[in-house]
C-alpha cells in the first residue's frame, strides 16, 4: 500500500508541472512547423510553381510519416505507464525497440518511395510542370525518412518518462542548422551553388541526421545508466507489442491521409495559385494543430502515468482540467490569427492570384480553432488511456462521412478550395462529437500498467 501511494502521489500534477511538460512539447511541435513556414518563404521567392512542387513533395514525405506517429505516441503512452507503475527500465526499452523499428521502417521507406515517387507525384500533381518541381525535392529529402522515425521514437520515451526539455534542445539544434543551409543552398548566397528546390531538400535532411544522433546518444547513455541496464539486443515481444498498440494508430492515420492526399490532388486541379494557397494555409493549420497539441502531449503523459499508478479518478480530473485549458487557448489563437488576416500571408508569397485564394480560405481556418483546442486535447486522454481502437473507428467514421465527401463534391461541383475546407470543418466539429462522448462514459480510464489490460 505505501508504493501504491506513493506512485499515485508522484503521478499528481500541478498546474506548474502541466506547463512544465507541455511548454517544451510545444517548442517541439511548433519547431517543426514554423521552419516548414520558413522554407515556404525560401522557395516562395523562387515563384508559384516551384512552390506548388515543394507543396506537392512536402505533403507526401510528410503523410508517409504521419502513418508512423505510433512511433512518438504509442511509444509514449507504454512508457507512461511504466513510468507510473515505477518500472523505469521497462520504459526505457520501449525507446531502444522503437529506435529498432524506426530505422528498418525508414529504410523501406527510402526504396519504396524512389521506386513510386514517379508515379505518386503525378497522380497527386496531376502531371506537368507541378509534378516534375515536386519529384526533384521528394528524392533527395526522402533519405530523411529514417532520420524523422528516430527522432519520433526518442520523443516517444523521453514523453514518456516525463522529460520533454531534452527533445526540445535536440530538435532545436537540427532545425536550427537547415535554417542556416536552406537560404544558402536554395538561392547560393555566400558563394554556395544556387541548387533551388533541391537545396530545401538537402537542408532539410541535413538537419534532420544532426537531431537523430542527438537522441540515439540519449537513448544509449540512459540504457546504459538504468538500474539494471537495459538490452540494446532486438526484442521481438517489445516491438510486436508496439506494433499491436500501432495498428490502430496507423488505420488512424490512414483515415487523415486519405484526407489531406484527396485535398491536396483536387487543390492541384484548380492550378497552382490554389494549391499554394492551400499548402500556406495547410501549414498555418499545422501549426496550430501542433501548438494546441502540446497541451495534449501532457495530458497523454500524465493519463497515462495516472493510469499505470491505478488512479482512474486523477486521470478523469486531468482530462476535465487540460481540455478546459486548451479550448481557452485555441480560442486565444484564433483571435490572433483573425486579427492577422491582412499581414500574415504577406509574410510567405507576394503572388497576388496565391494572396487571393488565400482570402477565400482563412475564415474556415479561424473557425476550427476552438473546436481544435477540444478535439486535441481529448485526443491525448485517450492515447495516454491506449483507447486506440476507439480513436481509429472515430477518425474512420468522421473522415468517410464529413470530409472526403466534401473534398470531392468540391471538384465536380467546382467550388474550389473553399469546398475543402468546408470538408475539415465538419470533420473536426465530428471529431469533436466523439471524443467528448467517450470520455463522458469513463470506459477509457483502465488502470495498471498494461496497456492492454482490459482491451
Amino acid at each position: 500500500m505505501p508504493e501504491v501511494s506513493a506512485r499515485r502521489s508522484r503521478a499528481e500534477p500541478s498546474p506548474s508541472r502541466i506547463l512544465a511538460l507541455a511548454l517544451p512539447a510545444l517548442g517541439v511541435l511548433a519547431a517543426e512547423p514554423l521552419y516548414l513556414l520558413f522554407d515556404i518563404a525560401v522557395v516562395g521567392r523562387l515563384g508559384a510553381l516551384p512552390l506548388a512542387g515543394l507543396a506537392v513533395g512536402g505533403l507526401i514525405l510528410a503523410q508517409v510519416s504521419t502513418q508512423l506517429t505510433f512511433l512518438s505516441y504509442g511509444t509514449t503512452a507504454r512508457a507512461a505507464r511504466m513510468h507510473g507503475s515505477g518500472d523505469e527500465a521497462g520504459a526505457v526499452r520501449e525507446g531502444v525497440q522503437a529506435t529498432y523499428l524506426a530505422v528498418g521502417i525508414g529504410l523501406a521507406i527510402i526504396a519504396a518511395i524512389q521506386v513510386l515517387a514517379v508515379p505518386v507525384t503525378s497522380l497527386i500533381a496531376g502531371g506537368g510542370d507541378i509534378a516534375a518541381e515536386a519529384l526533384t525535392w521528394l528524392r533527395i529529402a526522402v533519405f530523411g525518412a529514417p532520420l524523422i522515425l528516430v527522432a519520433m521514437a526518442g520523443n516517444g520515451w523521453m514523453r514518456g518518462v516525463q522529460n520533454t526539455v531534452r527533445p526540445l534542445r535536440f530538435v532545436l539544434v537540427g532545425l536550427g542548422l537547415s535554417a542556416v543551409l536552406c537560404p544558402v543552398l536554395v538561392h547560393g548566397l555566400l558563394g554556395a551553388p544556387r541548387w533551388e528546390l533541391a537545396g530545401s531538400a538537402i537542408a532539410n535532411v541535413a538537419g534532420q541526421a544532426v537531431t537523430a544522433v542527438c537522441f540515439v546518444v540519449a537513448l544509449l547513455r540512459q540504457a546504459r545508466s538504468a538500474g539494471p541496464p537495459v538490452s540494446l539486443r532486438p526484442d521481438s515481444a517489445v516491438m510486436r507489442a508496439q506494433v499491436v498498440l500501432g495498428r490502430d494508430l496507423i488505420l488512424r492515420s490512414l483515415a487523415f491521409q486519405a484526407c489531406f492526399l484527396s485535398a491536396a490532388a483536387v487543390a492541384a486541379r484548380f492550378g497552382a495559385a490554389a494549391v499554394a494557397a492551400h499548402q500556406v494555409v495547410l501549414q498555418l493549420w499545422n501549426l496550430v494543430a501542433l501548438t494546441l497539441d502540446s497541451l495534449a502531449i501532457a495530458a497523454q503523459t500524465l493519463v497515462g502515468a495516472a493510469l499505470g499508478a491505478g488512479s482512474a479518478t486523477q486521470a478523469k480530473g486531468l482530462a476535465r482540467r487540460l481540455t478546459e485549458w486548451s479550448t481557452v487557448f485555441a480560442v486565444a489563437l484564433a483571435s490572433a490569427f483573425a486579427l492577422g488576416h491582412t499581414v500574415i500571408p504577406a509574410l510567405f508569397t507576394d503572388d497576388a492570384a496565391v494572396i487571393d485564394q488565400i482570402d477565400v480560405i482563412w475564415w474556415f481556418f479561424v473557425a476550427i480553432m476552438p473546436v481544435a483546442g477540444v478535439v486535441f486535447a481529448l485526443d491525448g486522454v485517450l492515447l495516454g488511456a491506449g483507447d486506440a481502437p476507439f480513436l481509429r473507428n472515430a477518425t474512420l467514421g468522421c473522415a468517410i462521412v464529413g470530409f472526403l465527401p466534401l473534398i470531392w463534391l468540391s471538384l465536380v461541383q467546382d467550388w474550389g478550395l473553399a469546398g475543402i475546407w468546408s470538408g475539415l470543418t465538419v470533420f473536426m466539429v465530428l471529431r469533436m462529437l466523439a471524443v467528448v462522448w467517450r470520455v463522458a462514459s469513463g470506459r477509457w480510464a483502465v488502470t495498471g500498467a498494461d496497456i492492454q489490460a482490459g482491451r
